[in-house]
């Protein structure tokens, strides 16, 4: 189960995201530096024990309005094994204080954390609290009722969009796409497109408190 630890990291999350967020396609300039606080999320457990894996909501009010943003991170203990050593993917590197060095990735480049997220998908992952170990989530829902039981038989693909990022995963049941919402809407249904297979949607919440539940992430087959 996810074992969140109580301690510090240098620099911390959002610092590094403070730096890393404006250089996104699907970030929205504000003309400021980016002033964030969390604003929901979940986990993923990795089933090896190695990659911590979290989907984290952020909410930047450095602009006119605030905007909502979802960005999964994996957290590793040594660089990620990718070509170009996964530096496209590379948010940053934290100390954290009870782990030592972590080398923190934006998670659509990271396969533990796709590979999970499939499962999530398919009913096979229970996601997990955001910031309390061994406790699973039931705010974060399942949607569909088609399972493809699926397995990843190569590398996934990553294009980032205006508003979301496409993730193609060659499985033994065809390409699957996954596509993950990065611009969170207040106004979006909890619901995901006719073409999705399934999708899951999770509870977060703008400056104010008010509650939103939005597709988080949803599956199609092909591309």
């Amino acid at each position: 189960m996810a074992v969140v630890h109580r301690t510090t990291m240098s620099p911390g999350k959002l610092e590094l995201l403070t730096s890393w967020l404006p250089t996104r396609p699907w970030y929205v300039p504000t003309g400021s530096a980016p002033e964030l606080a969390v604003a929901g999320g979940f986990r993923l457990d990795d089933p090896d024990g190695e990659v911590g894996i979290e989907f984290m909501v952020v909410t930047d009010t450095s602009g006119d309005r605030p905007a909502a943003y979802l960005v999964p991170l994996t957290y590793r203990g040594a660089p990620l094994a990718a070509p170009g050593d996964g530096q496209d993917t590379l948010v940053g590197t934290s100390e954290h204080g009870v782990l030592g060095r972590r080398w923190i990735y934006d998670g659509t480049g990271d396969p533990v954390l796709v590979a999970q997220l499939l499962a999530l998908l398919q009913g096979r992952a229970e996601p997990q609290a955001q910031s309390r170990s061994d406790a699973p989530d039931p705010t974060v829902t399942r949607h569909g009722t088609e399972d493809t039981p699926a397995s990843p038989t190569g590398p996934a693909t990553a294009t980032d969009g205006p508003d979301s990022t496409g993730i193609g995963v060659p499985t033994d049941a065809g390409l699957l796409t996954l596509t993950l919402t990065r611009l969170l809407h207040p106004s979006a249904p909890d619901s995901a497109t006719d073409a999705a297979q399934a999708w899951i949607t999770a509870p977060w919440r703008l400056p104010d408190g008010t509650e939103h539940r939005a597709p988080f992430a949803s599956l199609r087959v092909g591309p």
